[in-house]
């Protein structure tokens, strides 16, 4: 649930799709509806979309405080 009230903030906030969201983060634009359908995914997938969103979260829009951040990368800092 984390992945998708991350996804529908980033999108509503960038005004794109959830679709676009999804295939930014995972290369699927089906990653989001499969979640919010019931289907699943390994931690390894959560835990690479999290540190995407963690990387790519606009400076200005504040990351949920519920929602446990991880630090960016190298590369994206």
């Amino acid at each position: 649930s984390n992945l998708l009230e991350l996804a529908s903030l980033l999108g509503t906030h960038t005004n794109v799709s959830h679709w676009r969201v999804s295939f930014l983060a995972t290369g699927n634009g089906q990653f989001f509806r499969n979640l919010k359908d019931g289907k699943t995914c390994t931690t390894k997938t959560a835990a690479k979309v999290m540190q995407w969103f963690s990387d790519n979260w606009p400076d200005d829009l504040a990351w949920p405080r519920d929602i446990a951040r991880p630090a960016k990368t190298k590369r994206a800092a």
